[in-house]
């Protein structure tokens, strides 16, 4: 039996999440692969992608940036999280590298923190990275004590043995060996029909899909939604208040992708694996801003590329009356818009069963 070791890195969901969407379309395709999943991403969110089984291996390898919420950096928490990863790295390293060996892992694929490359050097194991950028872009933008630590990650990045550049990405230069590939993300796994009957919405009513990743957003303004009682707003929010025309659609292990189909439009932060599910499904996206995350400009500029876009400020969010929802949307940039490749991971799994069979 073949065994692909999958490590995601410790930040948010979005990674877990879109690389749970990969690996779950691979055990489809081959059921006999043997999956190993190393992250600290509870096991919950993946089973909500991955039907199958897979080993649960809880490890930290990176920090990601450490946030207040979906669109707040920490950055001196940020710092002192890596310092401590540091000075533990060696002795992970370690204890990494004999679990491989007992468990007989023949490819290892990161999503994207950069020790995975030196636990695979260590092991003599090839390893496989996709992703739209790495640690080393954002840590550099911030500039100060992190140019060190970015330098070191390009440095260790460069170890890697062929990245899957995933669209609307950095150069990501300090990978030797660069592979384009296509967007990824779930399908949707109902059909509008059957959601508006479950959740009561009505076909003939604007419907918007409010999400911004599993931090959330601190005090999202519920109050304007009584501006628009003739709206439909969906959310994933536990917390949110009731209103009579906000639907909470937090059961039965439903995903953003899921509820895109029943909506016209979606609410959110940039988040590659929101907004790819969002172009693969053709729904509207009004994004907003965010500062001292570079990532956030290289997403909203492949939004504004290839989709039907509004690209709106915090305060316009936290602070004004939501009168967003009656402007129009932007068409995207590009003409060839509808050219831009839907199924990467039908190339990445390729690669991956080419090389494991």
């Amino acid at each position: 039996m073949p065994t692909l070791y999958a490590a995601i890195t410790n930040h948010g969901f979005g990674h877990a999440t879109r690389t749970a969407a990969v690996l779950a379309e691979l055990q489809q395709r081959s059921p006999d692969i043997k999956l190993i999943i190393a992250t600290t991403a509870p096991r919950w969110l993946l089973e909500e992608y991955i039907e199958g089984d897979f080993v649960y291996h809880h490890r930290v390898f990176d920090v990601g940036v450490i946030q207040i919420d979906s669109l707040q950096t920490d950055r001196e928490a940020t710092f002192a999280a890596w310092q401590q990863i540091r000075a533990n790295q060696a002795d992970l390293i370690k204890a990494e590298v004999k679990f491989l060996q007992e468990n007989k892992v023949d490819l290892i694929f990161g999503d994207i923190p950069p020790m995975t490359a030196e636990i695979a050097k260590a092991a003599n194991i090839p390893c496989w990275m996709a992703g739209n950028f790495g640690w080393d872009f954002i840590y550099r933008d911030w500039g100060g004590k992190f140019i060190e630590l970015a330098e070191g990650l390009s440095e260790t990045y460069s170890h890697c043995d062929r990245l899957f550049r995933l669209p609307f990405a950095d150069s990501m230069s300090c990978f030797p060996n660069i592979q384009d590939v296509g967007l990824t993300g779930a399908k949707p796994k109902y059909s509008a029909e059957c959601l508006r009957e479950k959740f009561n919405l009505d076909s003939d009513r604007p419907t918007a899909l409010l999400t911004f990743g599993g931090l959330s957003l601190q005090s999202i303004p519920y109050q304007n939604l009584a501006n628009f009682p003739d709206w439909q707003f969906v959310t994933f929010d536990r917390d949110a208040p009731e209103a009579p025309n906000l639907t909470k659609a937090n059961c039965d292990r439903l995903r953003p992708v899921d509820l895109m189909v029943v909506c016209d439009r979606l609410i959110t932060k940039p988040g590659y694996g929101t907004l790819s599910e969002a172009l693969r499904v053709g729904i509207p996206v009004v994004c907003l801003t965010r500062e001292g995350f570079l990532e956030a400009e290289t997403l909203i500029a492949g939004l504004k590329s290839y989709a039907e876009h509004l690209i709106i400020s915090p305060q316009e969010f936290y602070e004004g009356d939501w009168t967003f929802l009656n402007s129009p949307f932007q068409s995207p940039d590009l003409a060839d818009a509808k050219q831009l490749d839907m199924h990467g991971e039908a190339t990445v799994n390729q690669a991956i069963l080419d090389y494991l069979f």
